[in-house]
């Protein structure tokens, strides 16, 4: 470990160093090294297909698995980030996730750029032109983020350690693209200590839930020509509970929503509950632009929800 660390100062004081404790069951940290042992990751075609990274990254979901909630608060499952990212499409700027978690989002970025490398249209130019920031507060989910991209030797530098609300590591940040999957409903983030601060530019939100804090950070920290794609709890498409359905309306009426979609329940190991997609663009929609892509749950101009068809800018 203090060799990997040595040639990788971005995983310095990173990696665990704990494998000689009682509890752990010596025999099948052999087994597992020997299996790994065996998977060829190091050669050009195996670094070509990310094995290591997605052996890292079916690890990450199996443990999800087995924490049950708690595994929610690093792992967000890959077909819900892939959505996020083929949508937003971050070919070039400054990605922001608030609440990074392992960095899935980063991660699928840039293999989002390496997939569009050739064809679909784009001549071949595709690069992978991003620079990433993040921030999570609880420090073990923080190191899984940092190894993560040091697996894919994706820079990490910008990753953060601490609390995005009340110790904003990117202060000053304005990101092309913000994509995230907040924890839902969260009671305990100490909004009543923050009731005047600068990011509720659409309202004050309520102190016994966090999910419009989020959105508000989001918007804080979205470039005048930004966009934004984040997971949240259905319940935010329309409650009006502590001032939230005048928060929502505001941010309906700056023109901020593109289109809200709703998800089947079960995909998310913090909840059972269904969750749903809020897709932003900070500057102003034309009807020339935009392109028909389905249906989903938008909000109307009085803050509630309705269904209807989708239109997102092309």
């Amino acid at each position: 470990m203090e060799g990997i660390e040595r040639d990788n100062v971005a995983l310095k004081s990173v990696l665990p160093r704990d494998y000689a404790r009682p509890s752990l069951d010596k025999q099948r940290l052999g087994q597992l090294i020997d299996m790994i042992s065996n998977i060829k990751i190091g050669d050009e075609a195996s670094r070509a297909k990310d094995v290591l990274g997605r052996v890292y990254e079916y690890f990450l979901s199996q443990f999800a698995s087995a924490e049950g909630k708690k595994g929610g608060e690093f792992y967000t499952p890959r077909c819900v980030v892939k959505l996020l990212v083929e949508m937003l499409e971050p070919y070039r700027g400054r990605v922001y996730d608030p609440c990074c978690g392992s960095s899935g989002m980063f991660v699928q970025s840039v293999e989002f750029i390496r997939a569009h490398a050739k064809g679909n249209g784009n001549g071949g130019k595709a690069k992978a032109d991003i620079s990433i920031y993040g921030q999570e507060s609880n420090y073990t989910t923080w190191r899984l983020a940092r190894m993560n991209l040091a697996i894919r030797g994706i820079d990490s530098g910008q990753i953060a350690h601490g609390d995005t609300f009340h110790n904003d590591r990117h202060p000053d940040l304005k990101a092309d693209y913000i994509l995230a999957n907040p924890p839902f409903n969260i009671s305990d983030w100490g909004g009543e200590r923050l009731r005047d601060d600068k990011r509720w530019q659409f309202g004050a939100p309520p102190a016994g839930n966090a999910n419009f804090a989020w959105v508000q950070h989001i918007v804080h920290h979205l470039a005048p020509a930004g966009v934004a794609g984040f997971v949240l709890d259905n319940g935010s498409m329309s409650s009006n509970q502590s001032g939230e359905g005048e928060i929502r309306k505001q941010l309906i009426e700056g023109d901020l929503v593109d289109c809200m979609v709703a998800l089947p329940g079960q995909l998310f190991y913090t909840t059972q509950i269904p969750a749903c997609l809020w897709f932003w663009r900070a500057i102003a929609r034309t009807e020339s632009s935009a392109t028909d892509v389905g249906t989903c749950c938008s909000s109307t101009r009085a803050g509630s929800a309705a269904w209807r068809t989708a239109r997102i800018e092309s």
